[in-house]
């Protein structure tokens, strides 16, 4: 289940993960939220909680995740994955090396310091 995290800015958007999320989480909410803010920036900051609610993705979101990243490759300027689980970690760690835009990895207990870094 994706919920859409309240109170960002106008150039931002952000989600908490908990337990399964599946393809239909993104087709019915990340996605078209996403391209919503993109019509209207060509820049966006993006945040993303996989908490300790999370438990994982379907295979079908993963790929979902990975087309929506491409398709706006360039249009990330920054990106703030909030999650103590290592894989997800190292994983951001290594793909966000290749993203033009910011990326930043926090753990659990950052929310909000993540918060506060894609509002500046």
């Amino acid at each position: 289940m994706i919920e859409k995290i309240p109170g960002l800015p106008d150039t931002a958007i952000g989600f908490t993960a908990k337990g399964t999320v599946t393809a239909s989480d993104y087709e019915s909410t990340i996605i078209p939220a996403v391209e919503e803010l993109f019509s209207r920036q060509s820049k966006i900051r993006f945040l993303y909680h996989l908490g300790e609610e999370f438990t994982k993705f379907e295979a079908a979101a993963m790929w979902d995740d990975t087309k929506l990243g491409l398709k706006h490759f360039t249009g990330w300027e920054r990106m703030a994955i909030v999650s103590d689980i290592g894989w997800i970690r190292t994983a951001i760690k290594i793909f966000g090396l290749g993203i033009p835009g910011h990326v930043r990895v926090f753990h659990n207990s950052e929310l909000a310091a993540a918060t506060r870094w894609i509002s500046e």
